[in-house]
């Protein structure tokens, strides 16, 4: 005998499986968080594959034998990346007196024309150095501690670009791994949903370091028409937040548009504002369409809950991994939407072989 009503019954069995879900994501992120320096690496790793695989591909085509074109691809990245952090950290180092300079006159002149609803800011400028010479003092009584997080990240740099080494070398296996290991009759789904989370990966890194570079060198253009002080190291952290969207160009954007207001005045001020408002207008009305218009566009909603979550969860690390890791999982909701959606399956698309792969993913597995 039904005790409970249809309605009340379905609705007990979408709570178990939702309940049942969040049991096994909780436990999932408790042992990343557990293992941590193994699973960061390859998260960087694919990461790092993603963005280097056309290179990688480049130079296979061209006749390279597939270890030593990664082998190049690895050294390339090294030197690309090296150098790039040192004009960041130099141009921070080089202006980064003038810069808090700036916003501690930035600081005063808003309470100035606040009032009392500035002092705190003004206070807060004023007493920068003690608060920075506390946490100094704190940071040197742990200073052992501190030592041993500094080798472990270093630790977790180095596996990780070994990883993408290997993950680029035998990445044209990587398809035939799958295929071995996916249940009877699911290979090619299997298969064809890895594709899809790693082209969208592969996109939004693509497409996310060629929009940040637009992105900065229009800054940096704007604010040495405008003789802001700094605008190198300001452009560099527009470089650096376009990587964490819609938060880190606000936050780069508020500090170039109040050393500008510091220094330059409000009518510079509001120049600045400008230039800050007209790049990401271009970012997010030319940019974004254009360069990733084929990869899997999110809403800005799950954009922000998804930073929300991954800061949660590893804080800075978590907000860089939220969105690609992300984009990977609307990748793989829209395969399986296209394969066993309303419509039925999706039907076989003609392929230069038998498996029925699309045209021109032969030979170029998940992770080429």
């Amino acid at each position: 005998m039904q005790l409970l009503p249809d309605p009340v019954r379905r609705l007990a069995a979408w709570c178990a499986a939702v309940l049942l879900v969040a049991g096994v994501v909780w436990i999932v992120i408790r042992l990343c968080g557990q293992f941590r320096t193994a699973v960061v690496p390859v998260l960087l790793a694919l990461l790092g594959s993603a963005l280097l695989g056309p290179l990688h591909r480049w130079l296979v085509r061209a006749g390279v034998h597939r270890s030593l074109a990664a082998g190049i691809t690895c050294v390339a990245v090294v030197t690309v990346v090296g150098g790039a952090v040192y004009i960041v950290v130099g141009a921070l180092v080089d202006t980064g007196d003038q810069i808090l300079s700036s916003l501690k006159r930035a600081a005063k002149s808003v309470a100035g024309y606040f009032g009392a609803a500035g002092t705190s800011l003004d206070d807060l400028a004023t007493n920068s150095k003690g608060l920075i010479s506390k946490f100094a003092g704190t940071a040197a009584s742990n200073v052992i501690s501190g030592v041993s997080v500094v080798a472990e990240y270093v630790a977790m740099a180095v596996l990780a670009l070994l990883l993408v080494f290997f993950f680029l070398r035998d990445s044209h296996r990587v398809a035939d791994l799958l295929r071995s290991l996916a249940p009877p009759g699911t290979a090619d789904t299997v298969e064809a949903v890895a594709r899809r989370a790693y082209e969208a990966v592969e996109g939004f890194m693509r497409g996310t370091t060629v929009i940040a570079l637009i992105d900065a060198t229009l800054t940096t253009v704007g604010l040495l028409v405008l003789s802001v002080p700094g605008a190198i190291g300001l452009g560099a952290l527009v470089f650096v937040g376009a990587y964490i969207p819609y938060l880190g160009a606000f936050l780069s954007g508020a500090v170039a548009i109040l050393v500008a207001l510091a220094d330059r005045g409000l009518v510079i001020a509001l120049w600045a504002l400008g230039v800050v408002v007209a790049v990401q207008v271009l970012d997010g009305h030319v940019l974004q369409p254009v360069v990733q218009s084929r990869t899997v566009r999110m809403h800005p909603a799950a954009v922000l809950l998804a930073l929300t979550a991954g800061a949660s969860v590893a804080g800075i690390l978590g907000m860089l991994l939220a969105v690609p890791l992300t984009a990977a999982a609307f990748g793989v909701g829209h395969e399986l939407r296209t394969r066993y959606g309303r419509d039925g399956p999706e039907p076989a698309r003609p392929g230069p072989d038998a498996r029925g792969d699309p045209p021109g993913a032969q030979g170029r597995p998940p992770g080429a």
